[in-house]
């Protein structure tokens, strides 16, 4: 798989309309930026960096991400929250056959409805990107947090 300047753009656009479907608080969005057999896992630097599996959230198929949404609208209860993504632009780390693996800064802000907004979480994505008849999906997202430090729970999409 080669990659030009409109496949870099399309990737680009796929972080970006990422961040803004989980900013949206359009749950159903979420899901479909995964492949069907995807992984999606939400982990400590320091447990990634040591190869330690344990994660906050670890995900592995399409289904498991729409139990994940059917919880956040129907299961989980918690004072509300906007959340406000910014994410650097995407690092190509390879291009293959098998995919785009790549990786991108974040930061991730929370807003209560009566509190200042707050820095909630920072760290890294680290994404295998597929070519598919839909357009580029996430095969992987890894959200890479740098502190092993969360307020309470994390109940949206990072």
């Amino acid at each position: 798989m080669n990659i030009g300047f409109a496949d870099w753009l399309a990737l680009t656009q796929l972080y970006a309309d990422y961040a803004s479907a989980v900013d949206s608080g359009h749950w159903d969005l979420w899901p479909e930026f995964f492949t069907d057999t995807c992984v999606y896992r939400l982990q400590p630097r320091e447990n990634h960096e040591r190869g330690f599996p344990l994660a906050t959230l670890a995900f592995t198929s399409k289904g498991m991400l729409k139990d994940r949404v059917y919880g956040i609208r129907e299961t989980l209860f918690h004072d509300p929250y906007y959340q406000r993504h910014v994410v650097g632009t995407p690092v190509l780390r390879s291009v293959g056959d098998d995919g785009i693996r790549s990786e991108a800064n974040y930061a991730v802000f929370r807003t209560k409805l009566s509190e200042p907004s707050t820095v909630f979480n920072v760290g890294r994505y680290l994404d295998g990107v597929v070519r598919t008849p839909a357009g580029l999906k996430f095969a992987s997202r890894e959200c890479i947090y740098d502190t092993e430090m969360i307020p309470n729970a994390i109940i949206y999409p990072i």
